[in-house]
């Protein structure tokens, strides 16, 4: 009953795990696919909101082209007619039942211009209602628009120009824009200003309009809904509501679901009392004439308006209305969006969850089916994995994969006490040459600089260096120091890999410590250093080396190179510091190095490497190349980022992400000397 027991508990184990890391898999994966699938949506509705923002633009500059060009097509038969002041009062009427946006116009005369009309003379049509428009003449003392500023304003500038906003004079209390054209007589005097008004309060409901539509797709609002909605409106209680509105270059408030706002009140007033710094940026870059999206922001905290949404998380979308100084936004509640992107999400994972399930379903049943013929098997297994390798194997007649399986495990026992013998000696041997390799690792590294910033209290030099081999050891080597206030350095690749190059680069290193420490002159290092390695190298192994003495007082880098890349400098600009290739180290006897020099301008560096950044090689053997070394390096002086650490860690960033899930094919040994020295004279 025991042994029963165990075979079933074996395969209901078995079941568990295999199901259990495809439901960790898959479930990673839906968790994915869940936040893809919001974030796809939620692009899509910022995408989809701003094209209603850009249809309300459109929507706003072809009414107002429609003022525009009703207005502008009159004057020609205004100017005409000055003779007949009668007629005035017809074309006023015709402009305003011609153009339905238009809400008024008239045309104010200059002083005395007919005097035998008065010192003021408007003829004025104003639309009543959709059918009826009244004619009359306006001026007079106690409405003289020869003072008015918008009058002299329109007089002094002689151009056609959209006004500032103001309240209707003939009932006090709608809220007008008007599109001002002067008017000439036949010697080109200015003779009166014609003035088509556009109601601010029928712009405002044309966007209530557009936010109800936005509002009923987003939630399939019909008119019952609508009705609901106005209801609610008027109890103040609308939290996930769009709204929209339009201010000035100046801040105040063309359109506002509050009406009291209208003119009276400005929007970088309300962003500056708020706490929240994030809808300034929004109201200056709305003044700006700048478009844009910015993120979720709380709205301005005032008295609670329905359309305003104060206290909730809203997207701003704004833009502005080309040929003006106004600027549209559309202020989107966050719940909006984000509930259909979490809805939509949430129905992808549900329908996952369901494969889910049936997946686990089909395979619990499959494995239990497939493991019910080894469980005698397994028993015999979990013994010999005991290291009871004498136990007997169970008699199985199938003549299938179950009985090759049992005579494998078979010769398995046979085998294995020998096998197991080997593997200790084998293991042990490997792991005595891995902690070799690790020590030698250890060594070679702490040949190297390792304290950055070495030299803290100086704030005319910054020195970043790394170096990672591609094996355990490697053959790159870089080395500085300073002595009678002139920086030391160099930077090195020895042919091959490994334990022999490691060999190699410590030799290298040594030299050019002990010759570098008698001599100021890169060529005489590099030409000794090419002595000493070119005797007894029977392993014909060679050196690329670059050596540079950079004097801390003047800023001059004297320099010699033997076969290496070019040094790049990042400062001014981004180039290679200009070469002579000569030949590696340790290649001819007797070679001619010849010293160059340059001046270092002050905040340049001097990034040196080997060729282990320019050949590193993703999978497809694509090599990393100096030309993105040098976007990289253009990159952050742009940024300001030139620091040599800063240089040396993003190189290396780049380097990995290029090379991906590649094995390194060589060392990536980097040097980055940032000279900062100030008042250098040249």
């Amino acid at each position: 009953m025991k042994e029963k027991r165990k075979i079933r508990s074996f395969a209901n184990r078995l079941t568990l795990w295999i199901v259990l890391m495809m439901l960790l898999a898959m479930g990673l994966a839906s968790w994915l696919i869940y936040e893809a699938a919001v974030d796809i949506v939620k692009e899509e509705e910022w995408k989809l909101h701003t094209a209603y923002l850009d249809t309300n633009v459109e929507e706003i500059r072809r009414m107002l082209s429609d003022v525009y060009t009703g207005t502008t097509n009159h004057v020609p038969e205004i100017e005409e007619s000055l003779s007949n002041p009668d007629r005035m009062h017809v074309l006023m009427e015709r402009l305003v039942s011609q153009n339905e946006y238009i809400r008024s116009c008239g045309i104010s005369f200059v002083a005395d211009y007919y005097p035998q009309k008065g010192h003021w003379f408007c003829p004025y049509a104003v639309r009543r209602d959709s059918t009826h428009i009244e004619t009359m003449t306006i001026g007079d003392a106690t409405h003289d628009y020869l003072r008015a500023e918008w009058f002299t304003e329109a007089m002094e500038k002689n151009e056609a120009y959209w006004s500032k906003p103001f309240i209707g004079s003939t009932d006090s209390i709608t809220p007008l824009i008007s599109y001002l054209i002067p008017i000439h007589d036949k010697t080109g005097r200015i003779v009166a200003i014609l003035g088509a008004d556009l109601s601010l309060k029928w712009l405002n409901e044309k966007l209530e309009k557009s936010d109800w539509k936005i509002y009923s797709k987003e939630w399939g609002g019909g008119r019952q809904e609508e009705a609901k909605a106005r209801q609610i409106k008027s109890k103040k209680r609308l939290e996930t509501k769009p709204y929209s509105f339009i201010i000035t270059t100046d801040g105040t408030y063309l359109v506002h679901p509050d009406q009291e706002r209208v003119l009276h009140k400005n929007f970088l007033t309300y962003a500056k009392e708020s706490p929240d710094t994030a809808d300034n940026y929004v109201a200056r870059q709305m003044m700006a004439g700048k478009k844009g999206l910015y993120g979720v922001v709380d709205e301005v905290e005032d008295e609670p308006m329905a359309m305003d949404l104060e206290g909730q998380n809203v997207y701003f979308f704004y833009a502005p209305i080309k040929h003006t100084d106004w600027s549209i936004a559309m202020a989107i509640p966050s719940f909006n969006i984000n509930v259909i992107a979490f809805a939509v999400g949430f129905v992808l994972l549900v329908l996952i969850a369901l494969g889910l399930l049936a997946a686990f379903l089909v395979s619990r049943f499959i494995i239990r089916r497939a493991t019910k013929p080894l469980k005698q098997l397994a028993l015999s297994a979990d013994e010999v994995a005991k290291g009871n390798f004498n136990t007997r194997l169970p008699v199985i007649k199938h003549n299938d994969e179950v009985g090759l399986l049992r005579d494998s495990f078979n010769d398995m026992q046979q085998s294995l006490a020998k096998y197991v013998e080997e593997l200790k000696l084998t293991t042990a041997s490997k792991a005595a040459m891995e902690n070799e390799l690790q020590v030698a690792h250890d060594i070679q590294m702490g040949m190297l600089p390792k304290t950055f910033p070495p030299y803290p209290e100086r704030d005319d030099i910054d020195v970043f260096g790394s170096l990672t081999p591609a094996k355990e050891v490697g053959g790159d080597l870089f080395d500085f120091y300073i002595r009678d206030n002139q920086m030391f350095f160099c930077i090195g690749d020895v042919s091959g890999k490994g334990v022999p190059a490691s060999l190699v680069m410590a030799v290298t290193r040594s030299l050019f410590r002990n010759i570098s420490a008698h001599t100021s002159k890169p060529d005489h290092i590099i030409s000794t250093l090419n002595e000493a390695l070119v005797d007894g190298n029977e392993t014909s192994m060679f050196v690329t080396a670059f050596v540079g003495v950079l004097d801390l007082e003047s800023g001059i880098l004297r320099y010699c190179n033997a076969g290496h890349d070019a040094p790049m400098l990042i400062g001014r600009g981004v180039g290679l510091l200009p070469c002579d290739p000569n030949v590696p180290l340790g290649v001819m006897p007797g070679w001619t190095f010849k010293a160059q020099e340059a001046d270092i301008d002050p905040q340049t560096t001097i990034f040196t490497y080997t060729d282990g950044l320019t050949e590193a090689e993703d999978a497809r053997h694509t090599q990393f190349g100096i030309d993105r070394v040098t976007t990289v390096a253009e990159t952050l002086l742009d940024e300001g980022k030139n620091m040599s650490e800063t240089i040396v860690s993003k190189m290396i960033e780049e380097v990995h992400a290029f090379v991906g899930e590649a094995e390194q094919s060589d060392d990536l040994t980097m040097l980055a000397i940032k000279y900062m020295k100030t008042g250098n004279a040249r």
